[in-house]
């Protein structure tokens, strides 16, 4: 009868219970921030293209909305998490204060990856379990990222995608218009910075 099964996508979920000391959900939903580098958050997405699987996991400063950095994998791991960590400290040597938030993920409640943090002065945010709202600036660059990129194309495997992908977030710091800066958000960070010289 040309009947076949069809197989629901699973969403990417890295919530394990607690496996470390759980940070207070310092931010409340207050993603507003007057400079760079005051609130960051970070969390984890997964693509999945013809079976293969990815995961994109990025630094978002909510001042400008602009990604820090990022790292792809294929395995969502620790090391997928420190490596963008590592590139963001080389980026940003001094953090002093700086608030960094993200959900409950199991990477997020390693004590490896509140040692980084702690290290170079970040206070730890996390959102209440299972509240995507609590972290809503980086669930709308998902959405952006996929509505935009992955969705209207076709791709031939996940080697393509993710040439693309670091095509498309640098196309996104540095030449998608945000509404609300009426510049990208590395136009932004270059015009504040020279008026404050």
């Amino acid at each position: 009868m040309g009947l076949h099964a069809h197989r629901r996508k699973l969403r990417y979920h890295s919530y394990k219970g607690e496996v470390g000391k759980i940070a207070p959900n310092i931010l409340q939903r207050d993603f507003a921030t007057d400079a760079p580098n005051r609130k960051w958050t970070t969390d984890v997405t997964q693509v999945d293209i013809q079976g293969k699987k990815c995961y994109l996991s990025p630094i978002l400063d909510m001042w400008n909305g602009e990604v820090i950095s990022y790292a792809i994998s294929d395995h969502p791991d620790m090391k997928m998490v420190t490596d963008m960590l590592q590139k963001a400290f080389r980026k940003h040597p001094t953090l002093d204060q700086l608030i960094m938030h993200s959900d409950q993920g199991w990477q997020y409640q390693h004590r490896c990856y509140q040692q980084l943090l702690q290290t170079h002065g970040i206070i730890q945010s996390m959102s209440r379990k299972g509240n995507c709202l609590d972290n809503a600036m980086m669930e709308n660059f998902f959405g952006l990222m996929k509505t935009e990129l992955l969705y209207p194309n076709r791709w031939e495997d996940i080697k393509a995608f993710k040439v693309a992908l670091r095509q498309y977030i640098q196309y996104y710091n540095n030449n998608r218009i945000k509404l609300k800066l009426k510049m990208s958000p590395v136009q932004y960070r270059t015009h504040f910075q020279s008026q404050i010289k």
